[in-house]
Parts: structure tokens; C-alpha cells; sequence
């Protein structure tokens, strides 16, 4: 049982879905997302949805340095009204993949811990993620690389990790991308790994940043991307088929926002 519920763990989600009849083609874009599923409320939903995948951001009980429980919650909140603990017996009883985003360190053992009690009952894909380097316009708060993979794969050694950048966009400027300097820093942390990796990029700073990301996800098989935007990002669905066009199709998920999902969907003739 246990090497099945690895073997999930450890499996593309484009796979995962694909062999359980869930999409069509072996495509990234064919899965569906529910994003900052954190609140009661929002769990519930995306519970009910007919999403594929369930991200939901992770942090201790008052906050960076807090010693609470591990409560569902974004920066700069510091209290939610509901734990990983009530947040996974929800999640539990659907048949959707999860990704647990962490912002702190300190929050990422007692979580795990938790995950642990429930792993027979997740047999299907589970993504850690946190931003452990400086990204493009990015603050220097990011989880410390090495505590942070040493943690997960001390627990879980199959598990998919998703490692990002900290990244900043600003409306009224030219917004530089991911450069040589962070794919190759990042390159470096994962040619060690052995289990799927993906890597969160913000949609806005893509477009100038092909060759680069190009180049990341040619080092592994093991690779992927994810595409995700913030609410007030301005990006056009036209630089989301020009992602679509430069990479291969299974490696590349996008959890974007309204109205630019549905949009992208519809031009590309995925529901």
C-alpha cells in the first residue's frame, strides 16, 4: 500500500489523471485548478468541484516565528478558521491531487507530520511547494533551500516538490523575467533531487524569460512548470499560447485566474 500511494505521489499529474480517466490527452492544460482553497468555505468548494487540483497556502498560527498550529492562510494573514489537521480530513474524502504551499519553514515539519496520518488515504499526486531563491523583482524572504528539501524528503522521499522564485510585478514598468543566473541556481539545487520537480512561474514574467526556462526543464524529465498569476497581473491569453507553443504540452500547468483561464481554454479547444 505504501509503495502505491508513493508511486501517486511521485507520478505526473498529467499521468495520474490521464489513467484514471479524468482528462483526455496527456495535457497539462486539461487540469483543472482551485486555488487558495484556505477558508472553510473555500475547502468546501473546491471539495465540491470538479477541479483536479487543490493548492492552499500553509503557515503556523500567528504567523513567521508563530508556534501555533499549522493553519490555512496567505501572508500577511496570521489566523484562519481552519488547520491543515480539519483541512486534510476534508480534502481526504475526494479524489483530488493537492498542493500544500509553504510559507516558513517552521511550518513545514509540524505539517508533514499531519500529512503523514493521512498518507494511506491520498493516493494520488501530493506537491510541497515553497520559494526558496529570489526571483525577478523578488524580496529575499524565501524558505532556506537547504532546511526546507532536507525536511521533506527526511518524511518523503518520493514526493513532488515544487520550488519557485519570490517575484515582484509592477504595472508601470518593463518587468525583467527569470534570468541565467536564477535558472542555473536552481539547476544546481535539483540536478541532486530524484523526484518529479515543478517549478511555479509567474505568468506575467514568462514571455521574456523563454530560453531560460526552456533550457531549466531540458536538464530533467523529472521537470516541469506551472503557470500561475497574481490578481493584479496584467498578461494577455496571447502570452499564454505563446507558452503553450514553446514547450511540450504535458509539461507545462496552468493555475491562472479569471477571466484569462477561461479564455486560454477556449482557445486552445480544452474544457
Amino acid at each position: 500500500m505504501a509503495d502505491e500511494q508513493q508511486g501517486a505521489w511521485s507520478e505526473e499529474v498529467v499521468d495520474h489523471f490521464l489513467r484514471s480517466q479524468r482528462i483526455r490527452a496527456r495535457d497539462g492544460a486539461a487540469i483543472r485548478w482551485f486555488h487558495a482553497a484556505n477558508s472553510k468555505t473555500r475547502a468546501g468548494e473546491a471539495a465540491r468541484s470538479d477541479v483536479h487540483m487543490i493548492e492552499a497556502d500553509v503557515l503556523l498560527r500567528g504567523g513567521k516565528g508563530g508556534n501555533g498550529d499549522p493553519i490555512m492562510a496567505h501572508p500577511p494573514e496570521t489566523d484562519s478558521d481552519n488547520t491543515l489537521q480539519e483541512w486534510l480530513k476534508e480534502i481526504v474524502n475526494t479524489n483530488k491531487g493537492i498542493k500544500l504551499d509553504f510559507k516558513s519553514l517552521e511550518a513545514v515539519r509540524p505539517s508533514l507530520e499531519l500529512l503523514e496520518h493521512v498518507k494511506q488515504h491520498l493516493r494520488r499526486p501530493v506537491w510541497i511547494n515553497a520559494d526558496i531563491l529570489p526571483g525577478p523583482n523578488g524580496n529575499n524572504a524565501v524558505v532556506d533551500a537547504k532546511g526546507f528539501l532536507n525536511t521533506v524528503t527526511s518524511f518523503f522521499p518520493n514526493v513532488t516538490l515544487s520550488l519557485g522564485w519570490t517575484t515582484g510585478w509592477h504595472p508601470d514598468k518593463h518587468n525583467k523575467g527569470y534570468d541565467w543566473m536564477m535558472v542555473k541556481e536552481m539547476a544546481q539545487i535539483c540536478n541532486t533531487l530524484s523526484q518529479p520537480v515543478t517549478f511555479p512561474v509567474r505568468a506575467a514574467l514568462v514571455r521574456q524569460s523563454i530560453s531560460e526556462l526552456c533550457w531549466l526543464i531540458q536538464q530533467s524529465d523529472r521537470y516541469s512548470l506551472t503557470v500561475w498569476t497574481g490578481k493584479e497581473d496584467v498578461y494577455s491569453v496571447e502570452d499564454l499560447l505563446y507558452i503553450r507553443e514553446n514547450f511540450d504540452k504535458s509539461r507545462v500547468y496552468y493555475d491562472i485566474l479569471e477571466p484569462q483561464n477561461s479564455e486560454f481554454k477556449k482557445a486552445i479547444g480544452v474544457e
